[in-house]
């Protein structure tokens, strides 16, 4: 029986959605060098796909959180996934920038939250985990409780499970580096020396040069 994690994999490879460049490594926001990248914002062009995302992920929000009062989007990769739940589930929704506008209301969240409002996070993709726990700091500073967070995907690094465990905030993935690897390696998408050469960049991937 395939998992979700699994069955997700398949279909982000099936678009295209993984990256493999260990010759011209891709540079992430944080700095890091990456031979591997994880384009999950592409299922949105694929309409069988993109409401596979949004059906899955409510069902986690109705299975895992119970009572929710609104969804809120990370922007910019989850605006359109968060907005697609909200309706699906019948919600308010919001959106959190990464910074404040410079001008008019200088919002840093786009529509209108609550005090005391339970709100569940949508969030595209966990790297570090730190643009998307600064959403959820600015959530909390208005005065809401996040009582949990839903990604697509997750690298897993140690530094984000850590983070998300120090502001106590559950995070649920529709898959995952492993499991996208097993299925990449399974369906000949990479080969087993991508995999040594990707072990060897998740190890370490702050200093990964791929020299």
């Amino acid at each position: 029986m395939r998992t979700l994690e699994k069955l997700f994999a398949e279909k982000l490879l099936k678009v295209k959605a993984i990256k493999l460049q260990p010759s011209n490594p891709f540079t992430w926001a944080s700095g890091w060098k990456s031979p591997f990248y994880c384009d999950n914002r592409k299922t949105l062009s694929y309409p069988s796909l993109r409401n596979f995302v949004k059906i899955e992920i409510s069902r986690i929000i109705l299975e895992k959180f119970g009572q929710v009062d609104a969804i809120a989007g990370v922007a910019t990769g989850a605006i359109a996934q968060g907005a697609l739940v909200a309706e699906e589930l019948n919600l308010p929704f919001v959106y959190v920038r990464s910074s404040p506008k410079d001008h008019g209301l200088e919002n840093l969240i786009e529509g209108e939250l609550r005090p005391g409002m339970k709100v569940v996070v949508i969030e595209d993709l966990i790297s570090t985990g730190g643009s998307s726990l600064k959403a959820v700091e600015a959530i909390r500073r208005d005065g809401c409780e996040v009582i949990g967070m839903v990604a697509s995907y997750t690298y897993g690094f140690p530094v984000a499970i850590e983070a998300f465990k120090n502001a106590k905030v559950e995070l649920v993935t529709l898959t995952n580096f492993e499991a996208v690897r097993e299925v990449a390696v399974k369906t000949g998408y990479i080969n087993q020396e991508d995999v040594a050469l990707l072990d060897a960049w998740r190890e370490d991937p702050a200093h990964w040069t791929g020299k």
